[in-house]
């Protein structure tokens, strides 16, 4: 299989470029928002209002957070060199462990405004996020971005690296998409229509995610300018992934504990 090359840009306006991953993002919150909408049927402390701040909160917190988070991780010496490189957002270079930190921080705003407690918000939110998150790797293969590894396998794909070089490489922006995005919405969204206690929908959106991101990362190529961290694997999206899988576990027994004591 080989990769087609996809111009990024969508359409050219003149005054105005419209790109791909930019139009993936907004995908990503029109989801988040109708799956909101679909929700607060049969959710008695949500209503329309409630979901239309979330929204406007989660997608400033995902985007700010998502593009510091980038530079923060990954691109710190860029950044300090030239802080307006924080606004490049068309050319891609977000972080999902950005973006989370962002959203959390966007919903403490949130619930100080609406009188919601944390891990209230943060269940009700938890089975929107990943099909915005597979969107968001649907861009990135479009931009060309985030290859995978090197391979002979029949899974690779023959794209180009950064240098221009046509390689055979593993497709991880697609794993993924399908991992990240469509599994793990199964999963959260299954899991949160049955009786469950506080925090167990959180724990395993923690849990999920950045399980399947520590097991893709194996075969995902490291940032060029970074490399592997340590043993020759170890990724720095594995060094942020696990302890969310690390808390995950701790959240999910501690609110089957609580559920027990009541």
């Amino acid at each position: 299989m080989k990769y087609i090359v996809i111009d990024p840009v969508i359409a050219d306006l003149g005054f105005v470029k419209v790109y791909w991953y930019g139009v993936m993002y907004l995908l990503a919150f029109l989801s988040a928002y109708l799956l909101a909408r679909y929700r607060i049927k049969s959710e008695s402390l949500w209503n329309i209002k409630h979901v239309d701040d979330l929204i406007f909160y989660g997608a400033l917190g995902a985007v700010l957070g998502g593009r510091f988070g980038y530079l923060l991780f990954y691109n710190w010496s860029i950044f300090i060199s030239n802080p307006f490189t924080f606004f490049n957002f068309q050319n891609g270079g977000m972080s999902f462990h950005g973006g989370f930190l962002g959203v959390l921080i966007a919903m403490m705003a949130f619930n100080k405004k609406h009188q919601f407690s944390f891990f209230q918000t943060t269940d009700f939110i938890a089975p929107l996020i990943p099909l915005g998150l597979g969107f968001g790797r649907i861009g990135n293969y479009i931009n060309g971005e985030l290859w995978g590894r090197v391979t002979e396998s029949s899974w690779g794909v023959f794209a180009p690296d950064q240098s221009g070089f046509w390689e055979k490489r593993f497709p991880t922006q697609l794993y993924e998409a399908f991992l990240e995005g469509l599994v793990l919405f199964f999963i959260l969204w299954i899991f949160s229509n049955r009786k469950r206690p506080l925090m167990a929908i959180s724990s395993l959106f923690l849990i999920f995610y950045g399980a399947f991101r520590f097991i893709i990362e194996f075969v995902r190529a490291p940032d060029s300018h970074i490399g592997y961290l340590a043993f020759d694997w170890l990724t720095m999206g594995q060094l942020l992934s696990l302890p969310m899988v690390i808390v995950g576990i701790y959240f999910l027994f501690k609110s089957y504990r609580l559920e027990g004591k009541t």
